[in-house]
């Protein structure tokens, strides 16, 4: 499974759970922000 199949799926759940519970939000966009920057410094881990 590629990062380009993931990303929707990470963001329909992160959109549901927002849904959910508001207060998440803050926690969702703290983690995807740091996955993402990881992901954009480390390539070579995460292929």
């Amino acid at each position: 499974m590629t990062l380009v199949a993931v990303q929707p799926l990470v963001a329909l759940i992160a959109g549901i759970l927002i849904l959910a519970m508001p207060r998440l939000l803050n926690y969702i966009v703290a983690l995807y922000l740091i996955i993402i920057g990881l992901v954009g410094l480390f390539p070579h881990v995460f292929t």
